[in-house]
């Protein structure tokens, strides 16, 4: 299964966009073993609208564009449901076994997130009650995929 991460800003040059790319490598090299073939992060650029509303508009519609025909899509929003590290795992496992072949995970831009155009999600995720900068978020989604890689794999680095 091929892992995607689509979203709105970019992370290029910052400290949270090395700390991302380092669990992306990471997970890369064990999901290798374990059935998942790659882990993709796309970047598009924050929409330039005056009103909110419009860039979220325009952002959403770049981003549906982007995903993989027949992906399995998850949302990161603050109003999502949580899971713990072994939940987001056993989603991974489960997804994987059943023969998804794309997962897509889709983080909004400074605005949030409108629903994709023609686009149904699979859930919607969110890391606790807080409200996160959305570069943390995406070094928390880069985390939780090379922890759910460890956990599928017995490796020792997750400990509960």
């Amino acid at each position: 299964m091929r892992l995607w991460i689509f979203a709105i800003g970019s992370a290029r040059g910052s400290s949270e966009g090395a700390l991302c790319e380092e669990y992306i490598d990471r997970a890369v090299k064990m999901g290798r073993n374990i059935g998942f073939s790659a882990v993709y992060v796309e970047e598009l650029p924050v929409a330039k609208a005056r009103e909110a509303k419009a860039r979220m508009t325009d952002e959403a519609g770049r981003l549906a564009a982007r995903l993989p025909e027949g992906a399995h899509i998850v949302l990161l929003d603050a109003r999502g449901k949580g899971m713990t590290s072994e939940d987001f795992a056993e989603m991974l496992a489960a997804l994987r076994d059943a023969g998804t072949r794309d997962l897509a995970f889709v983080v909004g831009g400074p605005d949030g997130l409108l629903p994709l155009p023609g686009k149904k999600a699979g859930r919607s995720l969110a890391f606790g009650p807080q409200t996160w900068p959305h570069l943390l978020a995406r070094v928390l989604l880069s985390e939780q995929v090379y922890r759910a890689m460890t956990i599928l794999s017995g490796h020792p680095y997750h400990r509960p």
